[in-house]
C-alpha cells in the first residue's frame, strides 16, 4: 500500500493555489478549513470563499482538486465548500493582513 498522505502534504499543494482577486494563496487566505485523509489516501478538503458570489468559484474548487491530485499516491479527491464558519479577514496570515490594509 502506499504511504499514508498526510494533511500537511494536502496543505502543501494546495499553497500552489493563488486567489487572483488578491494574489495570496488559499492556505495564507485562511479559505482552507480542513484535509480529511481515509485509509486509501482518498482526499476530502474543506474550504470556503471569501465571498458567497465569488466568481472564481468553480475555477478555485478545480484548482485545488488539482493540487491535491498532484500528490503521489493520492485517491480520490473531493472539494467541498463550506459557508460556516464564514470568512473574514481576521482568518488569514498576518502578512495577508498587512497587505490588504487590515494589520
Amino acid at each position: 500500500m502506499a504511504e499514508k498522505i498526510t494533511k500537511e502534504q494536502v496543505f502543501d499543494a494546495i499553497r500552489k493555489v493563488i486567489d487572483p482577486e488578491v494574489g495570496f494563496n488559499l492556505v495564507e487566505m485562511g479559505l482552507i478549513y480542513d484535509a480529511i485523509i481515509d485509509d486509501d489516501n482518498n482526499v476530502k478538503v474543506v474550504m470556503t470563499l471569501s465571498t458567497r458570489g465569488c466568481p472564481l468559484h468553480q475555477m478555485l474548487t478545480q484548482w485545488v482538486k488539482d493540487a491535491v491530485k498532484e500528490i503521489p499516491g493520492v485517491g480520490e479527491v473531493e472539494v467541498e465548500v463550506v459557508w460556516e464558519p464564514a470568512w473574514n479577514i481576521s482568518m488569514a496570515d498576518d502578512n495577508v493582513k498587512k497587505a490588504l490594509g487590515a494589520l
